[in-house]
């Protein structure tokens, strides 16, 4: 992952303050550890904290582009005999710069790659961060509809005076935003907008609902803070001095489902095999994390098998186990059997190279801070703390490891999926019991915070998007 941020203000300059923007970046150093960069000019700043996959060198942000260096061919922008992605002046105004913050990975690369150079764009590196910002330049914010990946961006268009964001179908990557009067500011983190003066660190009674009523869910677009917004998946908009505009570019239809058991199993592995094989695209060391679950599995399996056709390999894979648990597992509704067990019959089946990372709880209650502030709001607690530790674990010897998250919601792999109490409830299977949180909460929480009101009130279908207008 990555971090991005910006500032986009039409009454300030924002190259007066410097500092903020410093402290916005700093905020997302975790997200980006290998390299920062910034580019300022009149009325708009982006920032970047890079973790690199794929082209160290010519991946860098943000990254610059112009028309007219498009059309002679010329892609770099220079200034000072130094590339403007990092930390330098715009460009002169009959070149005004294209200037793109991005976190996520393309997996149509190549295609879109291929397309491009058929229309004339030239490129400079391998990087898929010049690829989207190429693709910005051929089809301005209709670039969207072309793009296979996770992805947050905001890409500032010097000459049209507007901030493009957009989000990726499933909302992966995250993409906070403030409108304040004349000004807006992006970011990937809560975090690295309340670092700014004009975003204030106050949680309202909506807020509050939100964790108190919904959480660890969120209601798609709050961003639980007073005045933040996130952008929803599969929404993109722009930000000019007209306002803001904001659309959905992508959302799930329900249609008839008329395949058997056969075609339907075949279509759902090709997909599944299509999605492993794009994503094992990476200059550095990669992995899957491996539970013994149907989803780590399948992914660990496919991702072994396209590494030998491509002569690469071993695939290494990680586990997470908790000293003494095998001593101390009880099966119960939620938890049938040890994964211990699972994932050695997978190792042993797909000839990994495997780690296990073992855990204990003082581990995990010492982790729990770290794991809320990453966060930026309460979460999963002891879920999110033993997920950290992991992460932490498999980045000492690697960078991209693929896990099989969303498959049990896609495939009813939940207990709860198949329970019929759930299945009948007039809520979302995790909102159960509501009653049960309410019961919790002081009297005159209760009475802020409406925690009954506020799940049942929530409208948690896609709306249709006002038409676009650009």
């Amino acid at each position: 992952m990555c971090g991005i941020a910006g500032w986009i203000d039409w009454d300030m300059d924002p190259r007066e303050r410097r500092p903020i923007l410093a402290a916005m970046c700093d905020r997302l150093a975790c997200r980006g550890p290998d390299a920062e960069g910034s580019w300022f000019g009149p009325h708009a700043a982006l920032v970047h904290r890079r973790l690199t996959v794929i082209d160290p060198v010519g991946g860098g942000q943000p990254m610059v582009r112009t028309r007219a260096g498009v059309r002679r061919g010329v892609v770099p922008v220079m200034v000072g005999g130094e590339p403007a992605a990092h930390d330098q002046a715009a460009p002169l105004a009959d070149e005004s710069p294209v200037v793109l913050t991005y976190n996520g990975e393309l997996y149509n690369t190549a295609e879109l790659r291929a397309a491009l150079v058929a229309r004339g764009h030239c490129f400079t590196s391998r990087s898929d961060t010049e690829v989207l910002l190429q693709a910005y330049l051929a089809w301005g914010t209709e670039c969207v509809d072309r793009l296979n990946g996770i992805f947050a961006f905001g890409i500032w268009d010097a000459e049209a005076q507007r901030l493009f964001l957009a989000r990726d179908r499933l909302g992966v990557k995250p993409l906070f935003y403030v409108a304040r009067g004349a000004g807006l500011l992006f970011a990937s983190e809560l975090k690295a907008l309340l670092v700014h003066p004009a975003v204030p660190p106050e949680v309202g009674a909506e807020g509050l609902a939100e964790v108190l009523a919904l959480g660890p869910g969120r209601t798609p677009g709050h961003g639980v803070f007073r005045g933040v917004e996130e952008l929803r998946p599969g929404q993109a908009m722009v930000f000019d001095r007209r306002g803001l505009r904001r659309w959905s570019y992508w959302g799930l239809h329900s249609e008839p489902h008329h395949d058997g058991p056969a075609a339907t199993a075949r279509t759902v592995r090709d997909l599944l095999q299509d999605t492993v094989a794009r994503q094992l695209v990476s200059d550095v060391p990669l992995a899957t994390l491996l539970s013994g679950g149907l989803d780590s599995s399948a992914v660990a399996a496919l991702a072994v098998d396209t590494l030998e056709r491509e002569g690469r390999g071993p695939l290494r894979t990680y586990a997470l186990e908790f000293a003494d648990g095998g001593r101390h597992f009880q099966s119960t509704d939620y938890y049938a059997d040890p994964d211990g067990p699972w994932v050695d019959r997978m190792v042993a089946t797909l000839g990994t190279d495997h780690r296990t990372v073992v855990l204990d709880s003082a581990e995990q209650v010492e982790a729990l801070q770290t794991a809320v502030a990453a966060r930026d709001v309460p979460g999963l607690a002891d879920i999110d703390s033993s997920l950290y530790l992991l992460c932490r674990a498999v980045r000492e010897e690697t960078t991209v490891a693929l896990s099989g998250e969303a498959a049990d919601e896609v495939f009813g792999g939940y207990p709860w999926c198949h329970w019929e109490e759930a299945i009948t409830a007039d809520t979302f299977p995790w909102s159960r019991a509501t009653d049960v949180r309410a019961a919790v909460l002081s009297p005159e929480a209760r009475r802020l915070v409406r925690p009954l009101e506020y799940i049942a009130d929530r409208d948690i279908v896609m709306v249709p998007s006002p038409e676009r207008n650009d």
